[in-house]
């Protein structure tokens, strides 16, 4: 979750760097889009946080491979989701370095 917070910061840092010196649409577009998706995946992970630790005070379903499957899913959507970020981190880094100081 604080990997997550960490990402709708930095996301916050990078519209302001494309308010002020990018100046691309596209690239707007894509940090809302990414943010929307950030705040979802908080969300849904929050949520499987909340019924882990409701099923494992209360629950009486045995930990198998159906649980097991589920726990791989949430893994992959967050492994993608960081990756998705990682390559957006590259992408602004390169529209950055066109930019020289004067």
């Amino acid at each position: 979750m604080y990997t997550l917070e960490e990402f709708n910061n930095e996301l916050d840092s990078c519209h302001i760097l494309e308010k002020q010196l990018i100046h691309n649409a596209s690239v707007s577009n894509l940090i809302k889009a990414l943010r929307r998706k950030n705040v979802l995946s908080m969300a849904l992970l929050c949520k499987y946080n909340q019924e882990l630790k409701d099923e494992w005070e209360y629950g009486k379903t045995d930990y198998d491979a159906t649980r097991a499957k589920v726990h791989e899913k949430k893994r992959e959507q967050y492994r993608l989701l960081i990756e998705e970020y990682n390559a957006f981190k590259k992408h602004i880094y390169k529209l950055l370095m066109q930019y020289q100081r004067k």
